[in-house]
């Protein structure tokens, strides 16, 4: 990127920057009336971006504070590629970053859930493993089996109660967060993704088998810091979301 690029960026992204020199209209006139038009509708777009892309952060910030935090957002992090799905990737770090939202500490895990909601809707597809798939594996076997997971699957590990605080502002009637530190699976058995609260030790137990773990080799790492982990129920979420494509056993 030459230095000119970089300085029409610049300007393109920081009302408070002056028009580029040099700049001139289809009639060689200044260009400043028409690139502060296109600057500002370049920046209303990307506003609006946000906006979709984090709607629980809007409704927990409120629609003014969220189009400053866009704002701010754009000149730090302008955009890098025209696909729309990609912008906001850094938002959660962002936001992690601003001293003025220490008080609400949640909100970057928050923004990560959302993201991760975003990633899930936009993963490649995958064929699930049929139903009694596992049922057909002995037992032996089983515990020396490695699972590969679908591309749409999301992992989300909090300090927060995010699956509380998500459900509270996007569903009618949901009940208030209660304190506490939660997980997050996301998983996409049809067209939307859906995430769903994981049993204590679930996220570390998916973490292993996502680095290559046996079912086994995981689920005993696990016990080390959980030993009332459920390998039942954590099981049984993969299995219903979809999220199970291929059984690897291990010799």
């Amino acid at each position: 990127m030459s230095v000119g690029e970089k300085h029409f960026i610049q300007a393109m992204m920081d009302p408070s920057l002056p028009v580029p020199e040099g700049l001139s209209d289809s009639q060689f006139r200044p260009a400043g009336r028409r690139f502060n038009v296109y600057r500002n509708n370049v920046a209303t777009s990307l506003t609006a971006a946000m906006h979709t892309a984090f709607p629980v952060i809007t409704k927990l910030l409120g629609k003014e504070n969220m189009d400053g935090l866009s704002g701010m957002y754009l000149r730090a992090h302008p955009p890098t590629s025209p696909i729309m799905m990609f912008y906001g990737a850094d938002f959660p770090v962002f936001l992690a970053e601003i001293k003025q939202l220490d008080h609400l500490g949640y909100l970057a895990d928050i923004a990560r859930l959302e993201l991760a909601l975003r990633t899930s809707y936009h993963a490649a597809d995958a064929q699930p493993i049929p139903a009694d798939a596992l049922a057909q594996i002995a037992p032996d076997d089983l515990m020396k089996t490695q699972i590969t997971l679908s591309p749409s699957v999301q992992l989300i590990a909090s300090a927060w109660p995010i699956y509380d605080i998500w459900r509270f502002n996007t569903q009618d009637d949901a009940p208030k967060p209660n304190a506490g530190a939660q997980d997050i699976l996301i998983t996409r058995p049809e067209f939307d993704p859906i995430p769903q609260l994981l049993p204590a030790g679930g996220a570390d137990w998916i973490m292993g088998l996502m680095q290559g773990a046996t079912i086994a080799e995981a689920h005993d790492k696990t016990l080390e810091t959980m030993p009332e982990f459920d390998l039942g129920a954590t099981l049984t979420l993969l299995l219903q979301g979809g999220a199970i494509t291929h059984l690897t056993t291990k010799g």
